[in-house]
């Protein structure tokens, strides 16, 4: 079977949906508060809410596939997604937004984990990078455009048609998946570990909270919340690596080209995820800008990102996943760099200029790391790769603003003019590319051939 492209489409939309209903929330929230007669900050439990619910549920999914099967758990999911945006939207007052964006949390835990896995296992290894092209542009699209797109709707029509925009492509979607997903499961599902999951579930919730609330400052509640994290984690991988059947198999760390991704990979994520959130902050707190104006010089980023698309399967090819990756991350550094020492009154070219080039190497980056993720997993350890891999990067994005938000805090105490902070931020994230860098550096040079056809080509 070759690569089924209506499939990855299909798979790539219910991510997008995913990931923008993670972020779009963020600029509605002053107006979402006047309407429901609440304080701003308080539409941050709906935020914490749905993020929380991800993190903790999106462990499972390997095991409801393998039990249940991929299509019905997938609609399933859709459907959950769906029917629960529609709640949101017709949500009297904060406490039932929130009790529908659990219920949406949960949707999306088992729709983009279960939906990616389908994907990895229908597509031959030789078209691997193929289908991780169409899985990439999501995570490098919504985190630019939701912000843009939740602002200008709340402003100009209502705050509801955020979740209101869900319907239809929910709707779309479940039509499809029924007809094209397949129904993969296990043949002998694996009993399910509850203890596994309930370490998991608590280390993975406290870190999520600690995140949260990492941008506030580092208080009490931070400690504790990283304290129970790092022994819900600690405690987790103990029984993980000692069990028989575990709910995620961490024994698949031990493939260098999966641990790079999974790990450092992570830190990646981390850092561009912060990006579209240090920028505005810079250009409406520290310039002085509107809103719109703010979002749509960001846009650029978005521009870079897709731009690149088309080359970046052949570049990987033409010069290897390692060279490609050494090089996003080199020249996102200095594009970090370059965004630093940005003026309110520097050319409106320049500035497009270093996004677009920010953009370029972020999509890069981003699709050499999930092409080389499962370069060498064997199909038998798929389920538990892709399912590890989720909840790592779901923890990933959250660390990213939650240290972007720490890094201007930390740029506020040593400098007092409106944009040092933001600029300072910059600076930092650019300097925490340094981990994935050293990484990166000890990576083979014939990594990831076998999906990329570099091998073939040479030989």
């Amino acid at each position: 079977m070759g690569f089924r492209r209506g499939l990855a489409l299909l798979v790539a939309a219910t991510f997008f949906m995913e990931i923008v209903d993670a972020t779009i929330i963020a600029p509605a929230a002053p107006l979402m508060a006047a309407d429901l007669g609440v304080r701003s900050v308080d539409v941050n439990v709906t935020i914490t809410a749905y993020v929380l619910t991800l993190g903790v549920l999106i462990p499972i999914s390997g095991w409801l596939t393998g039990r249940f099967g991929a299509r019905r758990v997938f609609a399933t999911a859709l459907i959950l997604f769906t029917l629960s945006s529609l709640a949101c939207a017709l949500a009297p007052n904060l406490v039932l937004l929130t009790t529908a964006r659990v219920v949406q949390g949960v949707g999306g835990a088992m729709m983009v984990p279960v939906g990616r896995l389908v994907v990895l296992r229908a597509t031959p290894k030789k078209d691997l990078v193929k289908a991780v092209a169409y899985l990439t542009w999501p995570a490098l699209l919504a985190p630019v455009v939701a912000p843009v797109a939740g602002g200008l709707l709340a402003q100009y029509a209502s705050w509801r048609w955020i979740f209101v925009i869900n319907l239809p492509l929910g709707i779309a979607a479940l039509a499809v998946a029924w007809a094209i997903v397949p129904d993969l499961r296990a043949e002998r599902p694996a009993p399910f570990d509850r203890v596994g999951f309930g370490w998991v579930a608590v280390g993975t919730a406290a870190l999520v909270v600690a995140l949260e609330v990492l941008g506030s400052g580092f208080g009490p509640g931070t400690a504790v919340a990283l304290v129970v994290a790092v022994v819900g984690l600690g405690s987790a991988t103990r029984h993980l690596l000692r069990t028989p059947n575990p709910l995620l198999d961490l024994r698949i760390l031990r493939i260098a080209t999966y641990r790079i991704t999974a790990a450092t990979g992570s830190v990646y994520r981390g850092v561009i995820t912060a990006i579209p959130f240090v920028l505005p902050l810079l250009f409406q707190l520290g310039f002085g800008w509107t809103p719109a104006r703010a979002g749509l010089v960001v846009i650029a980023l978005f521009v870079g990102n897709v731009g690149i698309k088309p080359a970046t399967t052949p570049l990987m090819r033409r010069f290897g996943i390692r060279t490609v990756l050494l090089a996003s991350i080199l020249i996102g550094a200095a594009g970090l760099v370059g965004l630093a020492f940005v003026r309110a009154g520097t050319p409106l070219p320049v500035l497009l200029a270093l996004l677009l080039v920010s953009g370029i190497s972020r999509s890069t980056g981003f699709t050499a790391y999930n092409s080389v993720a499962f370069a060498d997993v064997d199909e038998p350890l798929m389920n538990h790769a892709n399912t590890l891999l989720s909840t790592l990067q779901e923890l990933g994005a959250g660390l990213g603003v939650a240290i972007g938000a720490l890094l201007i805090r930390a740029g506020g105490l040593v400098t007092s003019d409106a944009p040092g902070p933001f600029r300072v931020a910059l600076a930092l994230l650019a300097v925490l590319l340094a981990i994935p860098l050293a990484a990166a550096i000890r990576l083979p040079h014939n990594a990831g051939n076998a999906v990329t056809g570099r091998e073939s080509r040479r030989g």
